[in-house]
């Protein structure tokens, strides 16, 4: 299984830590926020590569990072070309450049680089061996204008998505959707194709959404919390509680 991270965001809300610098490589306690994640993940079987997509502003920071961290399993650095929020790629383009560049063909674990979790994904990619389809994270949250700014799901008894809105204005559930994902090989020509048939380009929960309505998908419910660092406020709570 490839671990495919989505970093190349530009993270403008935490200027000015992050405008001539990546959000994912701000420390985090003797760590950094990608730190973090890399070290839980690498250590999961079944995960045989570390694939980063990075923008072209911030690949030599990456570069450097990856040189510097020890791994079980090999780091790729992969440069998207794009040098300003307005040129951005987007999420789901970032991860079919991915996929072509690096030729895969194989089930992936797809994240977004800047969140901290206080669970590891282990128990995320047993689930995913266990029901045998592409899977998502969800969690409860009762708060109206949270779901209105994230992916939210309807499920079924055994968690099978049964739907899947993103951004609604009136949520069919209280499960929110977190950018972490595993996609079957088996899904891989949907991926693919997924441009051709109305697929969002920014958000990574457009992929996910696309696929739901095409293919099989369940969703584990998260066994703890997550820390989105997308402001200075968010960035100095997890310094708090993880420094």
């Amino acid at each position: 299984m490839k671990n495919i991270v989505i970093a190349a965001g530009y993270a403008t809300r935490l200027y000015p830590l992050t405008e001539h610098f990546p959000k994912p490589l701000l420390k985090i306690g003797g760590s950094t926020i990608l730190g973090r994640l890399i070290a839980d993940i690498d250590a999961i079987p079944g995960i045989d590569e570390h694939i980063i997509v990075t923008n072209h502003k911030f690949a030599r920071h990456f570069e450097a990072w990856a040189s510097e961290i020890e791994t079980i399993k090999p780091i790729r650095i992969i440069d998207d070309e794009t040098v300003t929020n307005e040129t951005r790629l987007g999420a789901v383009c970032d991860l079919l450049l991915a996929i072509e560049k690096c030729r895969v063909e194989d089930d992936m674990l797809v994240i977004a680089a800047d969140n901290i979790l206080d669970f590891s994904f282990r128990g995320f990619v047993d689930f995913f061996k266990e029901k045998h389809t592409s899977v998502i994270m969800c969690h409860q949250e009762s708060e109206l204008k949270r779901l209105q700014r994230t992916g939210v799901i309807a499920v079924d008894a055994d968690m099978r998505v049964l739907e899947m809105q993103e951004k609604p204005e009136h949520p069919v559930s209280h499960w929110a959707v977190p950018p972490f994902y595993i996609y079957r090989k088996e899904d891989l020509p949907l991926i693919k194709d997924c441009l051709n048939h109305g697929c969002g380009k920014d958000a990574p929960g457009n992929l996910a959404h696309y696929l739901c309505e095409r293919t099989p998908m369940h969703a584990w419910v998260m066994p703890g919390k997550r820390y989105d660092i997308g402001t200075l406020d968010s960035y100095h709570e997890a310094q708090g509680l993880f420094g």
